[in-house]
């Protein structure tokens, strides 16, 4: 070895050493909480430094180059040029290799990350698209290879693109090496699962959890007469929950994690972690000890490779999903991204009822105006179905029933309800609860089927702006918007899911089309109108640095419940953000534009003036406003 070499050696050591000496607060004293009485505590510690260390030693020096690059701009993720876009790799390009060709297209669009949708091997047949993942250290065969993956990776990076992959943290698939050898009776791999010999204490357990697929996969705990055992299955069958209580579980997936991050993914989206702790007489959700596990795993990755980002994916209350940003002791130190789900349904909530009182009050009661090095992901529509995170407390606060207006809005939104726009699936209904979801692409739930089934142009038209609307709306609020695959080019709902038959009995496949590229390429119509619109409203936020994630957003009350506003509070200057989510035309005193920071009545998102008499702004149908 030269003395060149040696000095890299010695100088990479000490970088290493200075990120385990930052992050140690965050790691050791979160596993001596958890796992301290262990008898197995001080063994995985020693395993888990000597695993950091050669993940950093193996660590490609040009991930290394990006890790220092992100050390010294911290705010990199938070900058109005992040634009993200997901998608199911088979139904947007074909495989891996074939996902090569659209970057140029990704470009255009304006997105700087790249969401690829379960691309860890599954198992075969149903397998929750693609959520039950039986390894993590390979990729769906029918996608590709590990390498191709790397590669399109290092690709992306050269385009200064940000790559994101699931990890499911709350369970493997039954058919994963350590379900099977648990299966065969192994006892170290059946306590990486939980597993019980009688129903007592599923019993018990079930007296408070709730059910997640009511139709397709009851109760959270399923018996195998092979085993003689009760196994806690959460979501389906096929998927047992890991036993976090055992701290092999938590180094086997920090060691599955820096595997990952060392082939180039940036982002790691952390699937379904609100369920990874357990507790007697709870919902057995977002317990105390899956906030210490999450912020421990944040330190192991911010130790091996600084540049990579926690995406932590829990869909629940505004309370609680707070809390996947780390408060109290974790604050700043957990997730760095998390869905803004409730954006999301107090958006389709405004549309439904041309009312937006409920969405102003609990964003602006339940959500700060800042949050400590993270930031949200903005969306309208995802993968997954939407489900009326509206609570009762927040309903009466306005004077109605929440039950009555979550049931409201998923007959609204079915197309069942007198008038409704939309065309969408029911998913899942909860007979007890009343708890009923719904499916469909953003176009169909827009509007945009119904207008084109009746032949009627308003109706197309209005579709159209109500899509802008809302990719306007997730571009300004604070965060890195989210654009679903097809959403930018109008995508309909897809009825063919019915015809096969693993996604049968799922009706969230009716919003997963494949992409389509032929509409992609239509010279006119509301397809290109859409496209052209959200390629103008991307544009426009990169050239807007009041939008960037390092700037609270605080919310508004307008005087016309119709509109909805915000401020994005930067040192340069206010930007005023509006939103009218009615079909009619809406009016605004200028006096309290005025008074709300618009000055120069500049409109940022067209790039234009803003015209007035003095005394009333007037808002067109769907009017969308960046007004500083």
């Amino acid at each position: 070895m030269t003395k060149r070499n040696i000095g890299e050696a010695s100088s990479g050591r000490r970088i290493f050493d200075l990120r385990m000496d930052r992050s140690a607060p965050d790691l050791w004293p979160m596993l001596e909480a958890l796992y301290g009485d262990h008898p197995d505590f001080d063994r995985v510690c020693g395993e888990l430094r000597e695993a950091m260390r050669k993940a950093w030693d193996q660590r490609p020096t040009d991930l290394k180059e990006l890790d220092l690059r992100r050390d010294l701009e911290p705010d990199w993720f938070l900058r109005p040029d992040m634009v993200g876009y997901v998608f199911y790799i088979d139904r947007f390009a074909g495989d891996l290799k074939a996902v090569h060709d659209k970057l140029d297209y990704l470009q255009d669009l304006g997105v700087s990350y790249v969401h690829l949708m379960p691309c860890l091997k599954p198992r075969p047949g149903d397998n929750d698209g693609g959520y039950s993942v039986m390894d993590y250290r390979a990729v769906n065969p029918a996608y590709g290879s590990m390498a191709d993956l790397q590669k399109l990776a290092k690709e992306m990076r050269a385009r200064g693109m940000t790559l994101c992959v699931d990890l499911v943290l709350n369970h493997t698939a039954k058919e994963h090496e350590w379900a099977k050898r648990a299966a065969k009776g192994d006892a170290v791999y059946q306590d990486y699962y939980l597993m019980y010999d009688d129903e007592a204490l599923p019993k018990a357990y079930e007296e408070t959890l709730v059910e997640i697929f009511p139709d397709n996969a009851p109760g959270s705990f399923t018996y195998y007469d092979d085993l003689e055992k009760w196994v806690w299955t959460t979501f389906n069958e096929h998927q047992w929950d890991l036993n976090w209580a055992n701290p092999q579980v938590f180094l086997e997936i920090a060691k599955v994690m820096m595997f990952l991050v060392n082939k180039g993914v940036n982002v790691l989206r952390l699937d379904a972690v609100a369920f990874m702790w357990k507790r007697m007489g709870t919902r057995s959700q977002s317990e105390p000890e899956v906030h210490k596990i999450l912020r421990a795993l944040r330190a192991v990755t911010r130790i091996v490779a600084a540049s990579a980002l926690h995406l932590e994916e829990a869909i629940v209350g505004p309370a609680e999903m707070l809390t996947y940003f780390g408060r109290g002791e974790h604050d700043g130190r957990e997730g760095n991204l998390a869905y803004h789900n409730n954006l999301m349904v107090q958006f389709w909530g405004a549309l439904a009822t041309r009312d937006t009182s409920l969405m102003t009050y609990v964003l602006k009661t339940h959500f700060p105006e800042h949050l400590t090095n993270a930031t949200y992901a903005t969306y309208i529509r995802c993968h997954d179905d939407i489900g009326w995170a509206i609570t009762d407390e927040d309903a009466a606060a306005l004077g109605f029933s929440g039950f009555d207006h979550r049931a409201y809005l998923s007959d609204f939104y079915e197309g069942r309800f007198p008038g409704s726009f939309a065309r969408g699936a029911l998913f899942q209904e909860n007979e007890e609860t009343g708890d009923k979801r719904i499916s469909g692409t953003f176009a169909s739930l827009a509007g945009l089927q119904k207008g084109i089934e009746l032949g009627d142009g308003t109706l197309i038209q209005q579709a159209v702006h109500r899509m802008l609307l809302g990719h306007a709306l997730i571009a300004s609020f604070g965060g890195i918007p989210l654009i679903y695959m097809g959403d930018e080019i109008a995508l309909m709902n897809d009825y063919g899911y019915l015809d096969v038959p693993e996604h049968a009995h799922d009706s969230r496949w009716i919003h997963r089309p494949r992409m389509d590229w032929d509409a992609a390429c239509a010279p006119d119509g509301p397809q290109r109108q859409v496209l052209e619109g959200t390629r103008h409203i991307l544009a426009r936020r990169r050239q807007v640095p009041e939008l960037a994630g390092t700037h609270p957003t605080r919310v508004v009350e307008v005087p016309n419940r119709s509109v909805f506003g915000f401020q994005r509070l930067a040192p340069t200057g206010t930007l005023l953000c509006l939103f009218n989510c009615s079909e009619e035309w809406q009016e605004v005193p200028v006096d309290w534009l005025r008074s709300r920071g618009a000055e120069a009545f500049h409109d940022k998102l067209s790039d234009g003036p803003i015209t007035h008499d003095d005394v009333t702004y007037v808002m067109p149908p769907f009017g969308r406003v960046w007004m500083t």
